[in-house]
């Protein structure tokens, strides 16, 4: 009955997610194309792999191992669609609201909990955080997410009477290295996560055992590193994946500024950030406000555990903007602390309506599933593309011209991946296939340099150009089509150039 009972519950998880997604995801069958150049990056690296390129070295884009292996997979599923990245979108949405769920449960009644999980996840989906669906952040929610329920089932139910086992210690290891290999700067979060399970056992006067607990954290982070460190090590590519990964990233990418603003600029700086942040993404911020409120002041709490989620919340913070750039979808990871704004909601309807028959959870779980996907049809800024028709969006155009030739070659320069190579299923041959705004001396690892030796020596079939056209391009290549396109106020020209037999 155990097993029915949850075979249903995540068939529920599962229908929740595909309907919210369905509407706010870009990858959706609803939409004519994901044409988020981030979400075609990834995919074209994916895609890469399972042709026999290495990212970093053969082809390159600056995030992490499991992110293009993930796209990797969907690209198996469809070549030239996203189709299997909404189906990976499902799965992880309804992994996130299963973490969810349990996380509620921690506060409220089963039904109830079970009935509001959708609520949720409709809140981040929503979100300007979610942007077009895709982002390496939306990836990571899973491992933040069931890293929130591990700590919080602690703190509230077992830190008073015991200190974490090391088995829950590991596994929360093992969800930091999952997320320290999609996109780092997440990692803020576990910091935080170990450094209050390590204050629990100082607390209990266990200081050794604590220590212990950071090397059993530590072994766990390291597991997921282990199949990439077997993949580049027997390739001899150990310092390819150094260098594009953490060099690139820390060193390059982040601002970081010997002669910038001061302490209090900085703070300054950040609670204007913040401010903006909630403004732009109040869907989840209202509750997760309201939810850290309740979390601290919650009776009976010791300081620990009073402090656990704003705690959390702080050093994702921290950890996602103190390197000094802000995107849209940056702030994603932080719209987990929802989740205790909804409990506060099942708290309050646990003590108004009798769930404990099957049929009033069924009642109110449709309810709440129809009402999550209303909010996300009113608030989320991809409705609006989804009246665009495939065969008025210019990109299908380009398709159709570039797949004249066989066996056709493609770059993108002025952007990242725009789309073309999805849509025609090419795998990139340059290691710089898209242009990235990095500022880099070696002449050979300079991504501008080496693009415009591409466009002078012919090496390319076809070469997608936005806005800035390089200078050589009329030495080997023709105009053959262009198109003016842009979103949210920015306006972009598109050059689609072929090669001169």
């Amino acid at each position: 009955m155990d097993k029915k009972k949850t075979l249903i519950h995540y068939t529920f998880f599962l229908l929740a997610a595909a309907l919210c997604l369905m509407l706010a995801s870009r990858s959706s069958f609803l939409y004519p194309l994901n044409n988020w150049d981030d979400a075609n990056s990834y995919f074209s690296v994916g895609k890469g792999i399972f042709n026999g390129k290495m990212p970093y070295r053969d082809i390159f884009d600056q995030k992490g191992m499991y992110l293009y292996f993930f796209y990797g997979l969907c690209y198996l599923v469809s070549h030239t669609t996203f189709i299997g990245v909404f189906i990976m979108e499902i799965i992880l949405g309804a992994l996130d609201i299963a973490g969810m769920y349990r996380i509620v449960r921690l506060y409220a009644g089963k039904g109830v909990s079970l009935a509001l999980a959708p609520v949720s996840f409709a809140m981040i989906v929503c979100s300007r955080s979610f942007w077009w669906g895709g982002a390496a952040e939306e990836i990571c929610l899973p491992f933040y997410i069931w890293g929130l329920y591990i700590v919080t089932d602690y703190f509230k139910n077992h830190y008073e009477q015991e200190t974490m086992p090391f088995r829950n210690v590991l596994i929360g290891g093992v969800l930091a290295g999952m997320v320290a290999n999609i996109k780092y700067t997440g990692l803020g979060f576990f910091f935080a996560w170990m450094m209050m399970v390590f204050f629990s056992y100082v607390a209990k006067k266990e200081i050794v055992r604590g220590i212990k607990a950071c090397f059993v954290f530590l072994f766990g982070m390291f597991i997921p590193f282990a199949p990439w460190i077997i993949y580049f090590g027997v390739q001899g590519a150990l310092y390819e994946w150094y260098w594009g990964y953490v060099y690139i990233n820390v060193f390059l990418y982040s601002k970081f500024d010997d002669y910038g603003p001061t302490f209090f600029e900085k703070i300054y700086n950040m609670a204007k950030l913040l401010y903006w942040q909630i403004r732009s993404n109040w869907q989840y911020y209202v509750p997760g406000i309201a939810g850290l409120i309740f979390t601290f002041f919650g009776k009976g709490k010791k300081v620990l555990a009073r402090l656990i989620a704003p705690v959390l919340f702080a050093f994702t913070f921290l950890g996602i903007f103190g390197g000094g750039r802000e995107i849209p979808y940056y702030g994603l990871p932080l719209s987990m602390f929802a989740v205790f704004g909804v409990a506060v909601i099942a708290v309050l309807l646990d003590k108004l309506i009798n769930t404990n028959s099957g049929s009033a959870t069924v009642v109110l779980a449709v309810l709440c599933t129809v009402l999550s996907v209303l909010f996300v049809y009113a608030n989320s800024m991809n409705i609006p593309f989804m009246k665009t028709s495939r065969d008025d969006f210019f990109l299908y155009r380009f398709r159709d011209e570039v797949l004249q030739t066989k066996d056709p070659t493609l770059l993108n320069v002025g952007c990242l991946d725009a789309g073309l190579y999805t849509l025609c299923d090419i795998v990139p041959t340059c290691r710089w296939f898209q242009t990235q705004t990095l500022d880099i001396d070696e002449p050979e690892n300079n991504p501008y340099m080496e693009q415009e030796r591409y466009v002078r020596e012919g090496l390319i079939d076809y070469v997608l150009v936005r806005d800035d056209i390089p200078k050589s391009i009329d030495d080997h290549y023709e105009l053959i089509d262009s198109e003016s396109y842009g979103w949210y106020g920015y306006d972009f020209n598109y050059f689609l150039f072929k090669k001169v037999r």
